[in-house]
């Protein structure tokens, strides 16, 4: 801001030694012809007329006035420029959420350690981001209105801290900006964007008492979803009894099958078979036609009359439509959107790590075991393809009908 001072001053110096030329230039071309140009006839003024009424030395005087006045001018609006350019780089705020502002850009922190945090694979430049952002942010837990950095030094009570310095370090490794990083570390630890999701009669698995609630608002037609449902159900196994999902339909106007898709996954669950129609649902995202959807309700062994009067009722439209409405107010905006404890997981590296990551974090804090259970042995002998399928399967279903549909 001094800086900006400085030039703001010469600047008004300028503009006034510019007006006092431009005051000399009319006081001297007083006494000048008024002369109107209106095109290019004004050319073929007198010339003897135009030299008898203006001597040389006045035209002279009007000449070398006027140019260091422009001049002047000239440098007055460039150094204003570049003060107002200069007061407003200084006054620059991150968006993202700090102790109380965002540190300036090139404020100098003494490196920090911290115990429990390996800082020994970062570069100097990322060693001195992340000492000054952990020395900057408060820490996660209301009651403890010290910096994080503090908060772990002291060892205080707030379980948070030490993962919310590791999660840092983890941002800062991947080369997130500062306020990305902040927004990051607000919506991953802090209370206020815990989110209230009414769960009620939505397709459920896993403990009700469960330290982890995972809710996830999915499209069947979604092909991130799709790729999506394989990861949740490796995390659900291999945390048995610590997590509990929870599905939420969010079908896209996008998609043209994804709305009567997500009735039937209703309908299914109206019968108890919900997670049946709806791995055969993903398996099929890319071919739901209601000819195809029937077969898949088939194919899992549905009560067909009553699945199609269900179908098609308008409880099932306005369950669907109940997810979709609490989806916009919490104004998501695409799909899979999942919710951990209340909290929207969101990733910028690698998706798999980043959700177990997550998981298991809320896991410890809860004060639950985050060991993962040891996988089962894979059978000697190789899965079957989709080709050779059981005729009874959701995959057999859809050959099925893709046979009988015309070339």
């Amino acid at each position: 801001m001094r800086q900006a001072a400085i030039y703001m001053t010469r600047a008004a110096f300028a503009i006034r030694r510019a007006s006092q030329c431009l005051g000399n230039v009319r006081l001297g071309a007083s006494n000048l012809p008024r002369i109107v140009v209106t095109g290019p006839q004004s050319a073929e003024i007198g010339a003897e007329r135009l030299a008898a009424r203006n001597p040389p030395s006045k035209t002279a005087q009007v000449e070398t006035t006027l140019g260091p006045a422009m001049f002047s001018l000239r440098l007055a609006g460039a150094a204003l420029g570049f003060a107002l350019l200069n007061s407003q780089l200084t006054t620059c705020r991150s968006p993202g959420e700090g102790g109380s502002e965002a540190a300036p850009a090139h404020t100098e922190v003494k490196d920090v350690t911290l115990p429990g945090v390996d800082t020994s694979e970062l570069t100097g430049r990322e060693k001195a981001d992340w000492s000054r952002t952990v020395s900057d942010l408060l820490a996660p837990c209301p009651d403890q209105p010290v910096s994080l950095a503090q908060c772990v030094k002291e060892n205080r009570s707030c379980k948070q801290c030490l993962p919310a310095a590791n999660f840092l370090l983890k941002q800062v490794r991947r080369g997130r900006p500062r306020a990305q990083i902040e927004t990051a570390y607000r919506n991953r630890f802090s209370s206020d964007t815990v989110q209230n999701i009414d769960l009620q009669d939505s397709p459920a698995k896993g403990p009700s008492g469960a330290p982890v609630s995972i809710v996830e608002f999915a499209d069947f037609e979604c092909p991130h979803c799709a790729a999506t449902r394989p990861m949740l159900d490796e995390l659900f196994k291999r945390y048995d009894g610590q997590i509990r999902f929870v599905y939420k339909n969010f079908p896209l106007g996008s998609h043209q099958f994804a709305e009567k898709a997500a009735r039937a996954a209703i309908a299914a669950h109206k019968q108890n078979k919900f997670w049946e129609m709806e791995v055969a649902l993903f398996d099929n995202h890319a071919n739901l036609q209601p000819t195809v959807v029937e077969q898949l309700a088939k194919s899992i062994g549905l009560d067909m009359p009553r699945f199609q009067k269900d179908w098609e009722s308008e409880a099932v439209a306005d369950s669907v439509s109940r997810d979709r409405k609490q989806g916009e107010r919490l104004e998501l905006s695409g799909t899979p959107s999942i919710f951990i404890n209340g909290r929207k997981f969101e990733s910028a590296g690698d998706f798999k790590e980043d959700l177990e990551e997550w998981v298991t974090l809320e896991i410890k804090l809860s004060g639950g075991n985050a060991t993962p259970h040891v996988a089962e042995a894979a059978p000697s002998n190789a899965a079957p393809s989709a080709s050779a399928a059981p005729a009874g399967s959701a995959k057999a279903a859809v050959k099925e009908q893709k046979s009988k549909s015309p070339l």
